[in-house]
C-alpha cells in the first residue's frame, strides 16, 4: 500500500532496535528526508528525483510508527526519534548526512543536530521551528495549535483520524494547504495515498504519540532533560523554508528559531504556499535545498 513504485528502490534497514522502511535513489553524499504528519515517505517523491539528479544519495524514510516502518508501543520521545535517525545514518554506511525534515521530521532534524552533531552535515527544515521555539509558539498561540490539544485525548483521536476511510486526513491536508495546491492535478492522489497510509494498522496511534509526548513531557523530568539537550546552537548551517499561508506554524514561530541557528544559516519565505512546501512548491523547494547543499558540501 505504501511502497509506491517509482525510480527509487525500497528496502528495510535495521536501526536503533527497529526496522525502518526507506526509499532510495541516486549516488553521492547522503541526504535523509524526514516527513511530517499526516504523511509518509512518499511526500518527498519530487525531492528524491531532484536530489538524485543533482548528484546526491537521497533516502526518504518512513519515521517510527509510520508507513512500512515498525510501530512499537513506545519510543516516540525526542531522544529515541533522534536515535532512530542517528542509527539509520550509520546503518546506511555514511559517516554523516544532510538532514531535510518537514514538520515532525524537521523537529527530529533539529534534535539530531543537537544530540548527534558529528553525524550531521547540514539541516534543512520546512514548516518546522526549533522544538523550543515551537513549544513557546504553542503557549502563545493555543488556538492556532488547537489540534495538538485534541490529540492529547486517549483513543478518540485515533478513531477520529481513521473513521470513514480516514476522511479527516483529507480535511487536515486541505485545511493546511494553500489554494493553488488544492486545485493542482496531483492533489487528489495525495489525499488518497495519505488516507491509505493512515489506515495502516498502528499508524494513527503512533502518530498521536508524537504529539502526546511533546506536550506531556513538559511536566516531567524527561522533558526537562530534552530541553537541556537541544538548547544549544547548531554546529552546521540551517536552511529554513516557510510558506506564507501556513495556518498552523506561523512565520514568527519559525523566525523565533534564531538563537539555535548555526553559521551561514538561511531563511526562505515562499508566497502562496501553506504547510507543505515540498509538495505545494516542489520545484522551488527542491532548487532551494539543492543550492543550499552545494554551499555546505
Amino acid at each position: 500500500m505504501v511502497r509506491v513504485a517509482g525510480p527509487w528502490t525500497h528496502r528495510d534497514v535495521s536501526a536503533n532496535g527497529i526496522r525502518l522502511h526507506v526509499a532510495e535513489l541516486g549516488e553521492g553524499p547522503l541526504v535523509l528526508l524526514l516527513h511530517g504528519f499526516p504523511e509518509f515517505w512518499w511526500s518527498w517523491r519530487h525531492q528524491l528525483t531532484a536530489l538524485a539528479e543533482a548528484g546526491y544519495r537521497a533516502v526518504a524514510v518512513d519515521l517510527r510508527g509510520y508507513g512500512d516502518s515498525d510501530k512499537p508501543p513506545r519510543g516516540y520521545d525526542g531522544f529515541t526519534l533522534a536515535g532512530d535517525i542517528a542509527g539509520l545514518i550509520k546503518a546506511l554506511g555514511a559517516p554523516r548526512a544532510h538532514l531535510v525534515g518537514h514538520a515532525w521530521g524537521g523537529a527530529t532534524a533539529w534534535t539530531v543536530g543537537a544530540i548527534h552533531p558529528r553525524l550531521v552535515s547540514s539541516i534543512s527544515v520546512l514548516s518546522a521551528p526549533h522544538p523550543l521555539a515551537m513549544r513557546r509558539a504553542f503557549r502563545r498561540h493555543p488556538r492556532v495549535n488547537s489540534h495538538v490539544l485534541r490529540f492529547q485525548l486517549p483513543i478518540y483521536p485515533e478513531r477520529w483520524l481513521t473513521g470513514h476511510n480516514a476522511v479527516q486526513v483529507a480535511r487536515l491536508l486541505s485545511a493546511w494547504s494553500g489554494p493553488k495546491w488544492r486545485s493542482a492535478p496531483e492533489f487528489d492522489e495525495v489525499l488518497r495515498r495519505c488516507r491509505q497510509a493512515m489506515t495502516v494498522p498502528g499508524v494513527a496511534h503512533s502518530a498521536m504519540e508524537y504529539y502526546r509526548w511533546a506536550v506531556r513531557s513538559q511536566l516531567r523530568s524527561d522533558g526537562r532533560r530534552f530541553t537541556e539537550a537541544v538548547d544549544k546552537p547548531m554546529r552546521v548551517p540551517v536552511l529554513q523554508i516557510h510558506g506564507s499561508l501556513d495556518p498552523i506554524v506561523l512565520e514568527s514561530s519559525a523566525r523565533d528559531s534564531q538563537p539555535w541557528l548555526g553559521p551561514s544559516s538561511e531563511f526562505r519565505y515562499l508566497p502562496e504556499v501553506g504547510h507543505f512546501p515540498n509538495q505545494e512548491a516542489s520545484h522551488h523547494t527542491s532548487r532551494l535545498i539543492t543550492e543550499f547543499l552545494r554551499k555546505t558540501s
